[in-house]
């Protein structure tokens, strides 16, 4: 028991100075490699050749790249606002939405409204205009169907409405550490509960309109609030002494994300509810060893310029991703390629198609207005949650 005594008093130790960096650190380098292999599953989900491939199961779940740029949403958006909150004594609301409408609305309005008039206006889909209004309102993740080519706005939704909330809830919680994790912990209970049914336990009315359909949130709020909770522990000096001990050396990124993959592969077809949760727990566990030390072992890899940048203009290939699916769709069905090959075709291009359009929107619409976001540079500010 003494040795084991000594080992955590040395990590003890060795956690004080990490969290003086951890701290003081303005830059996360990891984290663009993150986006990078988020938005790489999202990609590969949404590609045909995915419907080729059957197994391993880990292959049919690309879906989850969502649900770890929610948990990464979430641990930024927290490390700010608590940052904020210690440097100037308060945290400014004004400050916090203007700086999210700079880097979201831009490409996101562009998006809503071209889809909108291409598919309504142009291509004369008029019973599809009750829905703009709730793409404009971000509250797409409610609605019983969907304008084409705007189906994934359903997350840009479920995070302005986090931006909506959580900020606020900060500004009028006390500064107490447990205060804060405990309200955290009941929210991610209420969002478990949720997807095990909790709307029906209780009998209650359904809100419903001509297009949508309101329900208790579940697995993305769960998800984004994991991530909140993350960060708040890692910014109380005695969660992250904690995390320190289970993160704090250089393998474990490798060890974790082996364990969330091997996770993946192996839980049940469904992922709701209880694997739900245990998902998340272990993406903000990976999350976490990314941030705690700079020198870990998967750093040269996730700092690597082309994965690097792919995941700084990963909220624009999010945003226009279908729409290259769908010019590549459309090219490659006049080729004469066997279906097949056609699906692989696609597969290979349609990234490299939507890549060039978010990094065109980057350049030339999104990084003016990130330039006004206050005492940020443009396009390099970190942490930069923008998805």
């Amino acid at each position: 028991m003494s040795v084991l005594n000594a080992d955590f008093a040395a990590s003890d130790a060795g956690s004080r100075p990490a969290f003086r960096a951890y701290g003081d650190r303005r830059y996360f380098a990891s984290l663009n490699g993150l986006r990078f292999l988020c938005i790489g599953a999202v990609l590969w989900h949404h590609s045909p050749a995915n419907t080729l491939v059957t197994s391993p199961r880990l292959l049919e779940r690309g879906f989850v790249g969502v649900d770890f740029f929610f948990v990464l949403s979430g641990f930024l958006i927290t490390t700010l606002l608590l940052r904020e909150e210690r440097g100037t004594g308060r945290i400014s609301l004004p400050g916090f939405y203007r700086r999210r409408a700079l880097r979201i609305l831009p490409a996101y309005v562009l998006l809503v409204t071209a889809m909108s008039a291409y598919w309504i206006g142009v291509k004369g889909y008029h019973d599809l205009a009750g829905m703009v209004p709730y793409y404009y309102a971000f509250l797409a993740n409610f609605l019983k169907g969907d304008i084409p080519l705007l189906t994934i706005t359903w997350s840009l939704s479920v995070e302005e409405q986090y931006y909506l909330l959580w900020p606020a809830l900060l500004v009028v919680l006390p500064l107490a550490f447990r205060l804060r994790a405990g309200l955290l912990a009941v929210l991610i209970g209420l969002c478990l509960l949720a997807m095990l049914g909790l709307a029906d336990w209780l009998d209650l009315p359904r809100l419903e309109t001509a297009h949508a359909v309101f329900v208790l949130p579940g697995m993305s709020y769960m998800a984004i609030l994991c991530g909140s909770l993350m960060a708040l522990l890692l910014d109380d000096p005695a969660g992250f002494r904690w995390l320190w001990r289970l993160c704090g050396w250089r393998g474990a990124p490798l060890a974790l994300f082996g364990a969330l993959l091997l996770y993946l592969q192996l839980t049940p077809d469904s992922l709701l509810g209880w694997p739900a949760l245990g998902m998340d727990v272990l993406m903000a566990l990976c999350l976490a060893s990314l941030v705690v030390r700079e020198d870990h072992v998967l750093r040269p890899v996730l700092t690597l310029a082309p994965l690097a940048r792919v995941g700084e203009i990963s909220y624009g290939i999010y945003l226009y991703h279908l729409i290259g699916l769908h010019v590549a769709n459309e090219g490659l069905a006049r080729s004469g390629l066997a279906a097949p090959q056609a699906a692989w075709a696609v597969t290979l291009l349609y990234p490299l198609a939507a890549i060039a359009i978010a990094e065109a929107s980057f350049r030339c619409l999104e990084r003016p207005f990130l330039a006004l976001k206050s005492g940020h540079a443009a396009g390099r500010g970190n942490p930069a949650p923008g998805r």
